[in-house]
């Protein structure tokens, strides 16, 4: 999970539902895992709380889905990773986070070698020279 900030607006996301995508909407509205919620609203309609599974659909037909976020610039690197604290909090738990970090940090290296190599080539100079003329 990537997107684990929380949000004001309560919309349904239903790329991330197995259904609709209102427990995936509650889960990053209120910053709670996706599995609770849905463990929680399977155990109350089979404990008989009957309004759940009306709520479910009422909060279907009632929200409207997340707006597609926009990302400006991303050339292929998430740059937002969310550690958990908590089993209960999205995000991701430290040993997985941690080694996503170390292949960002280890694919920016190799990038920046990449563009040093190149500054320090002949052909930029020669590229540069050319541009001055």
């Amino acid at each position: 999970m990537n997107n684990s900030t929380k949000t004001n607006e309560l919309y349904r996301i239903p790329e991330r539902g197995k259904i609709a995508g209102v427990c995936a909407g509650l889960g990053e509205r209120f910053g709670i895992e996706i599995w609770l919620i849905r463990i929680g609203a399977v155990s109350a309609t089979f404990l008989g709380v009957s309004f759940v599974p009306v709520m479910y659909i009422a909060a279907w037909l009632l929200l409207d889905k997340k707006p597609i976020e926009k990302n400006t610039i991303n050339s292929g690197l998430d740059h937002t990773v969310s550690v958990k604290s908590k089993i209960w909090q999205p995000g991701q738990p430290p040993k997985i986070a941690f080694r996503e970090l170390k292949t960002q940090f280890r694919q920016l290296e190799l990038r920046l070698r990449h563009v040093e190599s190149y500054v320090t080539s002949s052909e930029f100079n020669l590229s540069r020279e050319i541009d001055k003329l």
